[in-house]
This record gives C-alpha cells, sequence and structure tokens, in this order.
C-alpha cells in the first residue's frame, strides 16, 4: 500500500471519529486467517469515546475489544494489511480502500467526510438480548425464574448457560435437515434444561417437527422432566430410564446433545452419537478423570509430578483425544469456549459435524488417535465405533 493512499485514508478515518460522523468501518474480503470480518463503530464508554471492534470469526464466534481513538488508529493499520476490502461510512460520505489480486490499491471517496450529520454514540452498558427472556413455561418450571418470569439471583449463571448453548445451536442450523422432522438425542440429560430450552427454540420460536429423546440413569428425575414437558405441552418430548450405550432409535438423529456427563459417560455419548449417525454433536465435558488414572507417559513426567497441573493437562489432552477420535470416524471437529469460565470452569464445547465426504480419509485420522492414546497411556486403543446406519 502506498504511503499516500495509507496517510489519505487514515486522515478520513480521524476526521469521521473526531468528528462523531462515523457511522461503521468494515473490513471485509480476508487474506486468510480465521478472522472474516471486522465491523467498528463509536462508543460511549465512561464519559469517553471509543472504537469498538467485533470480530467474526471462522467458527461462529464474534469476540470485542474497544479502543481509544489515538489506539484504534494504530491497531488498525496492521489490519488494513490482512484484508483486501476497508469501507468507511460516513453521514457525510464514504471511502473505500480496495486491493486487488495483484496488489494494486485502490482508494474511492465520495462526499464530505467529517462534515456530515453528528451521530448519536451509544453506550456500551446496554443489556445484553437473549434467545429467551425468562418468561417461558419450562423456565419456570425448572425453577430459573419465578412466576412472574423474573430470572432468579442465583440461577443467572444458569441462564445464561442455556442462552449461550441456543446460540450455539444457532451456528449449526445450516448443518441439519431443512425439511421435514427433526430427530433430537439428548443423551445423559439430568434434570433436561438444555433438553427443554432446544426443544422450544426449534418447536415454538424455529416452527420445525421435532422429536426428542432425553435419556439418564436416574428415574426419579426422567419423572419429574415427563410432568414438565406434559405441562408446558411439549409432546415430542420422550423420556426414558436407561444406559445411554443402549440407546436406539429407528432414524438416524439429526443433532445430539450432551451437558456435562461426568468422566467417561461423556464418551459413551460421544460414541452413541457415532453408532447413532449424528449428523451434529453438542456436547460439554465435566470430570476428566480416566486419564488422569490412566496417564502413563514418561515423557510428561514432568507435569505429572505436580497433580494440579496433571489435572489440568488431562482436561485438555481428553478432549483433544475426543475429537481426534470424531475426526476418525468422519466428524468435522473444534473446541469452543461454552460460556464464562467464572460461571462454571466445565466450560469447553466439543462441536462435530459429520461430513461423509471425509469418511474414506478416516484410515489416517485413526492411525494418528491411536498413536497418540499410546503415547499417552502406553495402552493401545479401543475399537472405533461404527455408524449403524452407514452402508457397508
Amino acid at each position: 500500500m502506498t504511503d499516500k493512499e495509507l496517510v489519505q485514508f487514515l486522515t478520513l478515518l480521524q476526521c469521521s471519529i473526531e468528528m462523531q460522523t462515523m457511522q461503521n468501518l468494515v473490513f471485509s474480503a480476508p487474506k486468510g486467517g480465521e478472522v472474516q470480518k471486522i465491523r467498528c463503530t463509536l462508543r460511549q464508554l465512561s464519559s469517553s469515546l471509543y472504537v469498538q471492534m467485533e470480530y467474526k470469526c471462522t467458527e461462529g464466534r464474534v469476540r470485542q475489544k474497544n479502543l481509544s481513538p489515538d489506539a484504534f488508529i494504530s491497531a488498525i493499520q496492521m489490519e488494513l494489511n490482512a484484508f483486501s476490502r476497508v469501507d468507511l461510512n460516513d453521514s457525510g460520505g464514504s471511502a473505500s480502500l480496495l486491493r486487488s489480486k495483484k496488489g494494486k490499491i485502490t482508494l474511492i471517496t465520495h462526499g464530505a467526510i467529517g462534515q456530515g450529520k453528528k451521530q448519536t454514540v451509544i453506550g456500551n452498558d446496554r443489556k445484553k438480548q437473549y434467545i429467551l427472556d425468562g418468561s417461558e413455561a419450562f423456565l419456570i418450571y425448572l425453577g430459573i425464574s419465578n412466576a412472574q418470569g423474573r430470572v432468579h439471583d442465583k440461577k443467572q449463571a444458569k441462564f445464561r448457560q442455556i442462552n449461550r448453548f441456543l446460540e450455539l445451536v444457532q451456528s449449526i442450523e445450516r448443518e441439519l435437515p431443512q425439511t421435514g422432522l427433526l430427530h433430537v438425542a439428548d443423551l445423559c440429560c439430568g434434570k433436561s434444561y438444555l433438553s427443554f430450552a432446544v426443544y422450544h427454540y426449534l418447536v415454538h420460536i424455529q416452527k420445525r417437527d421435532v422429536v426428542m429423546n432425553c435419556v439418564d440413569l436416574k428415574e426419579s428425575v426422567m419423572q419429574d422432566c415427563a410432568q414438565i414437558a406434559a405441562q408446558c405441552g411439549f409432546t415430542g418430548m420422550f423420556f426414558t430410564t436407561g444406559e445411554v450405550s443402549k440407546f436406539r432409535t429407528d432414524a438416524s438423529v439429526d443433532l445430539l446433545i450432551s451437558l456435562h456427563a461426568c468422566d467417561a459417560a461423556t464418551d459413551l455419548v460421544l460414541d452413541r452419537g457415532i453408532v447413532l449417525g449424528a449428523k451434529v454433536i453438542l456436547a460439554t465435558p465435566c470430570c476428566h478423570r480416566q486419564l488422569s488414572r490412566e496417564l502413563n507417559c514418561p515423557s510428561l513426567s514432568f507435569i505429572a509430578r505436580h497433580p494440579v497441573l496433571k489435572y489440568k493437562f488431562c482436561d485438555a489432552a481428553t478432549d483433544a483425544l475426543r475429537i481426534l477420535r470424531l475426526e476418525a470416524c468422519g466428524y468435522v471437529c473444534d473446541a469452543l469456549e461454552f460460556t464464562d469460565p467464572e460461571d462454571t470452569p466445565k466450560n469447553v464445547l466439543i462441536r462435530a459435524i459429520r461430513r461423509s465426504s471425509i469418511i474414506n480419509y478416516k484410515g489416517a485420522k485413526e492411525e494418528r488417535y491411536r498413536e497418540v492414546y499410546f503415547y499417552l497411556t502406553g495402552r493401545e486403543a479401543a475399537a472405533l465405533p461404527a455408524d449403524e446406519n452407514e452402508e457397508q
């Protein structure tokens, strides 16, 4: 980028910010990396003017940071090299910085930037908009909200957790069948907070036909959940007492969810999802004790000799092994931060999306999984599960 074009664009941008006529600044057409778009807007924080940068990433996550005008101008000079298009929208005009595939830079301006109407700069302390508002009947029956729909103070973390999970369901909706009956399963469902939320979201917000099977070992809990479902009119929800490893269904599962299945129970859930041919799996693991007991790797003794570090290492290694195992069975996976660590330390979510096109390549992935498992434990890994619905 030539100095002349860069200086001219940054001068226009600085004027737009100082005069508070900037509507937004958008970085698009990335040249690579996880960030797909950056949208910048003016914000008022503690009576001072800031520029909020909102990063939209490939995995569907959105992150933000707020910078003072001077810090912002300095910071974006690096961002300008990572995108092929940058558009400044100002109440008085506009400026677009374009980079061709051959590296040619073009600056296009219209109007009089900085001379338009001063924009109303909103504060950054607006209440977060959730998918659920607390007045939903199932939240009242579950004790999350009171009869007036106000979320109890002690249940705020659970309320945020439920809404965050629904945001993750939103992020994978395009991977589900777009018409017809959706088959959903919640294995090791417990009190079924997520079951009710997902069913409500898909049926009452997205207007889909859904059959949801919820499975757990505690019969009394399943009976209570079935009663709540009846009170809410959730006729497509079914609660079964039993082991998840024995759960069967006549049709392939479109979406399998699980929240905090303890220790190896998460592995049973993931394997059952593979066997049932689940198109999407959303699982938040809990209590990674099994690898801690089985860890047998002299090369890692410098970690294992410290109980706290061993615990943290086994947490991460267990979930990484689970992802390798899912990938070997034809899934594309990632690990996401589920919710704020202050709400719960068990805040990792494994998102797995089945890609039949890569099943033919699972040989190398299976070899990698077995190699890592043997390295950590000194033992051979168990056989991978097979999809019961997959044609042989």
